[in-house]
């Protein structure tokens, strides 16, 4: 990396506005103010929430409905009580589990806890127990569990006993996704969208448009998915903007990917999803105060309790620390992001709350931590990933392993596979130039290299420096 940009830090673009709200008060009371993290998020947040430059289709409709009060986990919590009730006067009924399972996967979703995902299966497998029989939320709740733990198979063999149910087909969807099966994938979403149009659904056939390659044919789905989007559907309307948002990031249009994040943040202030993202784009610019500010939002929403993302946001931050040169903070920052992922990437067949983890986030900890000692390990991860996920982008993480241990055909091997399934991903052909590079194969050197500009004419060494740090669907 280019001591210049590790050394650069940015003023923060979007500080100018937040200026008008320091007018008035005395120049020393401003400064310090505008020097507490906590008191410009609260600031960035009103800004978010009254200042909107996108245009009519990306703008969320409903602004009216939006209350500072909006929490996704309140409605849930009554269900959980309310259920938690019906059990008690009813013990070995099914439904009612099987209906409580259900608020506790909605509980994991909105919070990324791994505790409400265990309490979920447990919950659905005493409803199974129950009533054995019909119970299609109780399975549902069993395959989404297998999915957050990487068990895609199983998800599917779990929905083959469903049928046609709407949950079904999506989580066809999404483990065809993730098992980089994007034929079945395709015509699981094209299914899904024909009987049950809906933001949810025309979201996921962006995402496989996407996948395929198809960036017009995703682009005009997005857009589709926000002309369904109906008022209530909070979580729903700003995860499509956060992901719509990643696709025009991964073609360097920063511009507008920022002004959906933040939209997202609009319709759901502290959204995590939106913060995480937001925050890699302003490591790309170079402005890492804000990016780390955008991170202890995540951080300070926790409560101490540990979710699936929180690793991510330590990576983030020790990639910052790294890029000002305070290597030791970003030592300490990795160690704890390494312990929290061993911590989650236990036996699965145990039943432990920490089950959830993913083999390749660990591996792009050791591989970006660049210790000769952490190499083998991280290949030995993602050969143990790749035989139940085959994305591009863990076949991509794969190819990173094997380039810094040397084994090179084996990582052209690996980039090629991703690169077949059509996906346009700049960082992808990126790393298929420096192979063949590393090969000597320079004409297609050449070819992977221009690529990568065809597909993000910005894409360089901050583009580098911000690999690997996004979040969504699959991350």
């Amino acid at each position: 990396m280019r001591q210049a940009e590790i050394c650069h830090e940015a003023q923060p673009k979007s500080s100018k506005r937040w200026i008008i709200f320091g007018i008035g008060l005395p120049l020393t009371t401003a400064l310090l103010l505008l020097t507490q993290s906590n008191v410009i998020s609260r600031i960035e947040a009103f800004s978010n929430r009254f200042s909107n430059p996108l245009d009519e289709p990306y703008r969320y409709p409903f602004t009216g409905a939006l209350t500072e009060e909006y929490s996704p986990t309140a409605l849930v919590q009554q269900e959980i009580a309310f259920y938690q009730q019906r059990i008690r006067q009813n013990p070995q009924g099914g439904l009612e589990r099987a209906s409580l399972a259900v608020s506790y996967l909605q509980m994991a979703r909105a919070t990324g806890e791994g505790s409400w995902y265990l309490l979920a299966e447990q919950t659905a497998q005493q409803s199974l127990a129950n009533l054995p029989f019909d119970n299609v939320d109780a399975l549902l709740v069993m395959a989404r569990v297998a999915e957050a733990r990487h068990d895609f198979a199983g998800a599917l063999r779990l929905v083959e006993q469903i049928g046609g149910d709407r949950d079904a087909i999506a989580i066809q969807v999404t483990a065809n996704l993730a098992m980089g099966n994007l034929s079945a994938a395709s015509q699981a979403v094209d299914e899904l969208v024909a009987q049950f149009p809906s933001i949810n659904s025309l979201t996921l056939k962006a995402l496989v448009r996407a996948a395929k390659g198809k960036d017009q044919e995703a682009l005009e789905t997005f857009q589709q998915a926000l002309q369904t989007e109906e008022v209530g559907e909070i979580s729903s309307s700003a995860r499509t903007r956060v992901l719509l948002g990643r696709f025009h990031y991964e073609r360097g249009e920063l511009e507008m990917a920022e002004a959906l994040y933040r939209e997202a943040l609009r319709i759901s202030p502290a959204y995590p999803l939106a913060l995480i993202n937001l925050a890699q784009l302003e490591i790309r610019q170079g402005d890492y105060r804000a990016a780390d500010r955008h991170y202890a939002q995540v951080t300070a929403s926790s409560r101490g309790t540990l979710r699936v993302f929180d690793p991510t946001v330590l990576r983030g931050r020790a990639r910052i620390h790294q890029l000002q040169g305070n290597q030791s903070k970003a030592e300490e920052l990795w160690a704890e992001a390494e312990i929290q992922l061993r911590q989650s990437i236990t036996d699965t067949s145990k039943e432990t709350v920490t089950a959830f983890g993913h083999e390749r986030d660990l591996a792009k900890l050791l591989l970006e931590r660049g210790r000769s000692q952490d190499i083998s390990e991280a290949v030995v991860l993602m050969r143990s990933q790749i035989q139940s996920r085959r994305d591009a982008d863990t076949l991509d993480t794969f190819a990173w392993a094997l380039s810094r241990s040397g084994e090179w055909q084996e990582a052209q091997q690996a980039i090629q596979e991703a690169l077949d399934q059509g996906i346009r991903d700049a960082g992808i052909y990126d790393r298929a130039g420096a192979i063949e590079q590393a090969l000597g194969n320079d004409a297609r050197a050449v070819e992977d290299f221009q690529k990568v500009k065809e597909i993000d004419p910005e894409f360089g060494e901050r583009a580098r420096e911000a690999l690997g740090l996004g979040a969504g669907l699959g991350s």
